[in-house]
């Protein structure tokens, strides 16, 4: 077997899928501010929605270290190559290609999973993520952990957990109630169904959206989302829902007819750099770090048990998780799950067959398509 290298120093040819990149601060109006600057991470890897492997954790932590000590930076804007994806957590062919049935690597693959969580909450710098599409799994906690999400109104946000085969360990868990509340928290972690950008900004899980859909020339809100406020079947007023149905597949189509243009949202971070720019350094600096501390207390007091556990998941159900996602069809990436409980309640012992059993739905899937 060949290992992957977890050391923080260590390179391979999966390197350079996240860039690093320092841009003018920018006044209103655009004029450039002499001497300062933003640093812009981004996950380059948007044929696999932005998802991380191994080596990219690494870029990202050595990133967010190297930003933090410079000392012409005044914030880091955090995000994704191109328009469909933030990012959407760890590369699943590589969860199921080497570290399923591998606890001790992942492991050590979660040692550094941790540690970009941390460089983020620890940076000596505010962090903005820049949300240009799906926010989810993993992404989903790497982008809590920052201090601000400004986020393109086509965005969606959630968990995999799980549906895939894990639990969402990894900071949503510990981040997701203290934005949203324990009811909601625990509605996204165990339901795993995504939010529109619009029913994240009215829980208070982002700081503001912009639309980024132009229709003949117009700027328009996201086309599959219920924006006006309406009455749901149990009487409550709700807004931000995802659209069903005949709506939705109008909303396919206006989308489908339109163009994603992120200016607006480049314009709105560049906004929020500028007010954050015009403050005292060390007062912005140790009121960011105060407010972090609500996070960290959770982040801190888990993250090494959560690892463990995480870690000897990938024996059995995360295991058969990500190898449903990574040899499933499309349209069909989970596991059997009732086929799963019932084989369990039967007394099936964990193993090959098993796993073979309630994943052939999916691979079946993937042989149809072909």
């Amino acid at each position: 077997m060949e290992f992957v290298a977890h050391e923080l120093d260590s390179r391979t040819n999966d390197g350079g899928r996240v860039r690093y990149e320092e841009l003018p601060l920018r006044a209103p109006g655009g004029g450039e501010v002499a001497g300062l600057h933003s640093v812009r991470i981004t996950l380059d890897n948007p044929k696999q929605l932005n998802s991380y492997t191994t080596e990219m954790v690494k870029d990202v932590i050595l990133g967010f270290r190297r930003a933090s000590c410079d000392r012409g930076c005044v914030a880091v804007v955090f995000t994704g190559a191109g328009t469909r994806a933030f990012c959407t957590g760890g590369n699943t062919a590589q969860y199921a290609e080497y570290y399923a049935g591998h606890p001790e690597e992942y492991r050590q693959y979660m040692r550094l999973f941790n540690d970009m969580v941390s460089a983020i909450l620890m940076c000596d710098k505010p962090v903005l993520c820049r949300v240009n599409g799906m926010r989810i799994a993993g992404g989903q906690e790497i982008g809590m952990a920052c201090d601000f999400t400004i986020a393109s109104d086509l965005a969606s946000f959630g968990q995999a957990g799980p549906r895939h085969g894990s639990a969402p360990d990894g900071g949503s868990t510990d981040f997701l109630p203290l934005f949203v509340g324990i009811e909601a928290a625990m509605q996204s972690c165990t339901l795993c169904e995504p939010w529109s950008a619009h029913k994240a900004l009215r829980l208070g899980l982002v700081t503001s959206i912009v639309p980024a859909l132009v229709v003949d020339g117009h700027t328009i809100a996201n086309p599959l989302v219920v924006t006006d406020r309406w009455l749901d079947e149990f009487g409550r007023v709700v807004h931000g829902e995802f659209k069903e149905g005949a709506a939705k597949n109008d909303g396919k189509a206006l989308l489908a007819k339109g163009q994603i243009d992120l200016a607006r949202l480049d314009d709105e971070v560049e906004r929020l750099i500028f007010k954050l720019a015009n403050t005292m350094p060390g007062c912005l600096s140790k009121t960011i770090e105060s407010v972090r501390k609500h996070k960290l207390e959770h982040w801190d007091r888990n993250k090494e048990s959560n690892r463990a556990w995480l870690a000897l998941n990938m024996m059995n159900e995360g295991r058969a998780g990500f190898r449903a996602f990574h040899e499933g069809g499309k349209e069909c990436r989970e596991a059997d799950f009732l086929l799963l409980r019932r084989r369990l309640a039967e007394g099936a012992h964990w193993g090959e067959e098993l796993i073979d059993e309630v994943i052939a739905k999916a691979r079946g899937c993937a042989e149809t398509a072909l």
